[in-house]
């Protein structure tokens, strides 16, 4: 679990945000604004980034603020799962990424496998919606919603993408080490877990 004080940060940034959207008299404009600001200031004294890092990641958010959507794609063959090799860190993650306006969650899973990975493949399942603060990721200034979408092979030779370096299959017992920011060995687990039994009900929080 996320520690309080960015819970109590992030609480704030998001309240000064909806009020900066909709409120109209300046004095409320003004303390809304010094809202967003202590925010801002908790966050930096905490990470010992400069505030005016932090108040950027923040300029660009408008109106009332909701969680951010992560869609991770599950997909297996002969009981391995498929993992793509990140370029960011080395480590490896499910093929996935932020949700794209104008396309569904299994959509975007569809495309960011064949992005990531080269494969082809069809959603037909959904696994599990987490919260990403209830799980072992590094902490993250916003809210992020993870829903991690099964997906059926269907054509396609594995390539590695923009944004990866490698593409394979692994068992459970032989996993590599893994991108925490985009996926916990936790989570792999209920994957497997679904796999064994399709009739498990979809996982969440």
């Amino acid at each position: 679990m996320e520690p309080k004080w960015l819970y109590w940060a992030k609480k704030l940034q998001a309240i000064s945000q909806a009020g900066l959207a909709y409120a109209k008299d300046v004095n409320d404009l003004e303390r809304l604004e010094l809202i967003r600001n202590i925010s801002v200031e908790m966050l930096s004294q905490q990470t010992n980034v400069e505030m005016s890092v932090i108040k950027d990641l923040f300029a660009g958010e408008t109106g009332y603020a909701t969680p951010k959507v992560d869609i991770r794609a599950v997909i297996f063959k002969d009981e391995k799962i498929l993992m793509v090799k990140e370029k960011s860190d080395g480590n490896w993650s499910l093929p996935g990424g932020w949700a794209d306006i104008g396309l569904t969650p299994s959509e975007v899973a569809v495309k960011e496998v064949k992005e990531e990975s080269g494969l082809e493949v069809a959603s037909s399942k959904l696994l599990a919606v987490f919260d990403k603060k209830c799980h072992a990721h590094p902490y993250s200034p916003y809210a992020v919603y993870k829903l991690f979408i099964q997906c059926e092979l269907i054509g396609g030779q594995p390539q590695a993408g923009i944004e990866t370096d490698a593409v394979q299959f692994f068992s459970k017992d032989a996993l590599p080490l893994l991108s925490i920011t985009r996926n916990t060995i936790t989570q792999i687990e209920i994957a497997f877990k679904h796999l064994q039994n399709p009739l498990e009900p979809v996982d969440f929080d």
